[in-house]
């Protein structure tokens, strides 16, 4: 993924944002244009993981673009049709209800609302503690839909947390590349064959 238009949208699993900006760094340095989109509660929370403030400037250096984190700033990607792909990693399980069910009260969401306008794909790096409970549905139903596609996820700890999944991270580049020639990677579900 070379000199494309990338959105690249932060949404509220807060463990998992060091990986995002870590990702993000890499498609940034493949000469792409990031544009940053973060959530309601990226953009206002401050957590063990990072100050809010300081995680936008962040952000912001790492892409050369400022955060979008308004409804307002979200809304032009449709009408602009600026973005080849939209990125959301990590992509919550709330924000996964959300995008089923056509629901965008989110910077992100109506980030991804508006481009899914323009028949462009939405990639999503899951981290949900709940991917094979409450939202397996929904991660179902978001498989089957058009222009939506997924980086191959894993559960982070079968013991102590049967219920959660997570997206490799080091396989995002390689799912967007899929994902802008209209394809799935495979496998979707990572498993450790020994």
């Amino acid at each position: 993924m070379k000199g494309k238009n990338v959105g690249f949208a932060i949404t509220g699993s807060f463990c998992t944002l060091k990986r995002a900006l870590v990702t993000m760094k890499d498609i940034k340095s493949e000469d792409n244009n990031v544009i940053p989109i973060i959530s309601h509660a990226v953009a206002q929370t401050n957590t063990k993981y990072y100050d809010a403030d300081d995680f936008r400037s962040e952000v912001a250096n790492i892409c050369g673009n400022d955060v979008v984190f308004t409804m307002t700033g979200a809304e032009p990607v449709g009408p602009t049709g600026i973005l080849d792909i939209l990125i959301i990693a990590p992509c919550t399980g709330n924000t996964l209800g959300k995008l089923n069910n056509a629901v965008s009260d989110t910077p992100v969401l109506m980030a991804a609302k508006a481009h899914l306008r323009n028949g462009k794909p939405v990639l999503i790096a899951v981290s949900t503690n709940d991917g094979l409970a409450g939202n397996f549905k929904n991660i179902g139903e978001l498989l089957n839909k058009k222009n939506i596609y997924f980086v191959p996820f894993e559960q982070d700890d079968c013991i102590k947390k049967p219920y959660s999944i997570i997206s490799d991270f080091n396989l995002l580049i390689d799912a967007a590349d899929a994902a802008l020639m209209s394809k799935q990677l495979q496998p979707v579900l990572k498993r450790d064959i020994e």
